[in-house]
């Protein structure tokens, strides 16, 4: 099976996260850490830990650059090998068991694409005063395989924890099916556009167990993207793709159609007034 890690400007957390690979009780494994464009020492800390380990491998883009999520984690999945992949940012964690232990369970239920369970907002790696971990809530019945399009549909309504890249294993022939990640989506949603194509289409497992940790922390993409607000605009984004990919793929229910319709109205007020206020500002600042 093949592991992915995708990785910009991450020398900070990069280490912690590839020891958490090696330290699996599943061994079989081969870990590519794909490089997208960083200019700091993230690609010296991937080649030395793949001279120490065969299992592990740097790559890189073509041109060395700066190419978005999506493109980087399809870079990956383009030199994957066996039957599952599962994928890691480079500031997340996978617990010991997590391999093994998903590996059991699509064993035991072949008719199941992927397999997830529930992800740990991870606040406490800061020691002290770091703030609390929690988990949300999954929304459906956990340790049974559920059938399309219901975990699909509770992606669209954005109430509970759906599939994380770093919770997931996923069957290889199925990324290769969908098409694998969204080019068109850099730095967020990318991962929804993708699990949005496996939940339309096939069964997945959920359960409760717990087999990775999400690092909470101000540098995150998510984190610089919501800082700077900009995580309503890709959300539009999103569910304006999510809307015509539907339709090309079978047509949106009328009550599918209702959720996406209420979730654009919603945002589009959201940055409506929040655009309103920054012209106020402004206008406010000239005045003096």
């Amino acid at each position: 099976m093949t592991c992915i890690i995708i990785v910009h400007n991450g020398e900070t957390f990069l280490d912690e996260a590839i020891a958490s690979v090696q330290r699996q009780s599943f061994e079989d494994w081969k870990l590519i850490v794909v490089d997208d464009g960083s200019s700091d020492a993230s690609r010296e800390i991937a080649r030395r830990h793949a001279a120490a380990d065969h299992r592990i491998r740097l790559m890189q883009h073509a041109d060395r650059g700066n190419h978005g999520m999506s493109a980087t984690r399809n870079l990956g999945l383009s030199d994957s090998r066996g039957d599952y992949v599962g994928f890691l940012d480079a500031d997340d964690i996978w617990e010991p068991a997590k391999l093994e232990e998903q590996l059991g369970v699509l064993a035991q239920h072949p008719e199941a694409a992927m397999v997830y369970g529930r992800t740990l907002i991870w606040h406490s790696w800061r020691g002290r005063g770091g703030g609390e971990d929690f988990y949300y809530d999954l929304g459906v019945p956990a340790n049974r395989l559920h059938a399309p399009p219901l975990l699909f549909r509770e992606l669209v309504r954005n109430r509970y924890q759906t599939p994380t890249t770093c919770n997931a294993l996923i069957r290889r022939s199925v990324i290769e099916e969908v098409g694998g990640f969204e080019n068109s989506f850099l730095a967020m949603f990318e991962d929804q556009a993708f699990f949005a194509k496996v939940l339309l289409r096939f069964p997945v497992f959920v359960s409760d167990r717990s087999w990775a940790r999400y690092r909470q922390h101000a540098g995150s993409a998510s984190a610089i993207l919501a800082a700077a607000g900009a995580d309503e605009d890709e959300r539009i984004r999103f569910l304006l793709w999510l809307r015509r990919f539907v339709s090309r793929e079978r047509g949106m229910t009328a009550t599918e159609s209702r959720w996406v319709a209420a979730n654009l109205a919603a945002l589009s007020g959201r940055r409506w007034m929040r655009h309103s206020r920054r012209r106020l500002e402004g206008l406010r600042r000239r005045s003096w």
